[in-house]
């Protein structure tokens, strides 16, 4: 969020009316440092969740991996996630900041229109980059897969290839429902927060004055 209001300031979207592009660009770019440190930890999660995996820990997933695949493995998916997580971010800071200002002109502090703002731009964004999260998905878990062509699978078009193969563009919306409807009460919280620490911080600085 950090990077994401000084970059909107930046680039202008904090202007009046709706500035898509500059909201758009802020939350990529939020994003791409992010990932940079998730990563690691999103690839020990997927295969902590595997059915069958025997990791009992995060420290003993890692020392496994680390082990049979090496640094990389926990890398090789950062290329796939970046392609997934900037245009979500930028889906979601946009639609949120669009909706927020359709739902509230004034631009009040309310809780109700963070919530429904947030809940909204979440599902979008959700469902717009569900391909992308199936694709990605396959390749952080592609250690674990006793299928070679899964296995020695290298980049995002190759598991785009793969999944079209097997399973038609219908493969492409696997797992579409539990992830808006997880991503619709974790936006919403995540936008009421931030927006209530924000409202609290700024009226702080204004007392203080």
């Amino acid at each position: 969020f950090g990077t994401y209001e000084t970059v909107k300031e930046a680039t202008g979207g904090n202007r009046e009316g709706h500035q898509f592009a500059s909201t758009a660009f802020a939350g990529a770019s939020a994003t791409v440092a992010a990932d940079a440190f998730m990563n690691p930890f999103d690839v020990i999660k997927q295969r902590m969740q595997m059915h069958g995996s025997q990791h009992r820990t995060v420290l003993q997933c890692a020392s496994t991996v680390y082990k049979q695949e090496g640094l990389r493995a926990f890398y090789v998916s950062y290329p796939t996630t970046l392609t997934m997580t900037v245009p979500f971010t930028a889906v979601q800071f946009s639609v949120y900041e669009w909706a927020k200002k359709v739902l509230n002109p004034s631009e009040s502090y309310s809780p109700l229109t963070h919530v429904s703002a947030g809940a909204f731009s979440g599902a979008v964004a959700a469902a717009v980059t569900n391909p992308l999260d199936v694709a990605k998905t396959l390749l952080q878990t592609r250690g674990s897969s006793t299928d070679a062509q899964i296995r020695n699978a290298s980049g995002m078009f190759e598991a785009f290839k793969i999944i079209h193969a097997r399973e038609g563009i219908k493969g492409f919306a696997r797992g579409l429902s539990p992830r808006v409807l997880t991503f619709m009460p974790s936006n919403a919280l995540c936008w009421l927060s931030y927006e209530g620490f924000r409202f609290f911080l700024n009226e702080q600085a204004k007392a203080a004055v």
